[in-house]
């Protein structure tokens, strides 16, 4: 499955940034962050990028090397993402205390959706193609 393509999200996962930490004000904030992804794969290589009303992010990554980001609020992880079947799983260990988050992406029905788990915790986010 090809995932290149712009998706705008649509619902928000404040579950899951309770969970990792994110303080009350960060989580308000994220409400009106008004995130757009885009998506480019070229065989196993992606650029994915983050644009929102606080920040825009490119990032590279090729499938199954290790690579080193930095989550909206500032939390740094370290992981992997693969391909497993028509789904993008990524794998990522925070930096600050060793706790796995494990985010999945898909494309179901024209739309995105991105889940997470982080210590028990789930969540979604699903992103309308534009």
């Amino acid at each position: 499955m090809r995932f290149s393509r712009c998706f705008t999200w649509l619902c928000e996962c404040y579950t899951v940034q309770r969970a990792v930490g994110v303080n009350v004000m960060k989580r308000k904030l994220a409400e009106h962050d008004n995130l757009k992804i885009t998506i480019e794969q070229t065989g196993d290589k992606f650029h994915i990028k983050e644009s929102s009303t606080f920040r825009t992010k490119d990032i590279d990554f090729t499938l199954g090397v290790a690579f080193d980001y930095s989550l909206a609020d500032g939390t740094e992880v370290s992981g992997t993402w693969v391909m497993e079947g028509d789904v993008l799983k990524g794998i990522f260990t925070r930096k600050d205390n060793s706790k796995v988050l494990t985010t999945t992406r898909a494309l179901v029905g024209g739309e995105l959706v991105q889940s997470y788990n982080y210590e028990g915790v789930d969540a979604k986010r699903i992103f309308k193609k534009q």
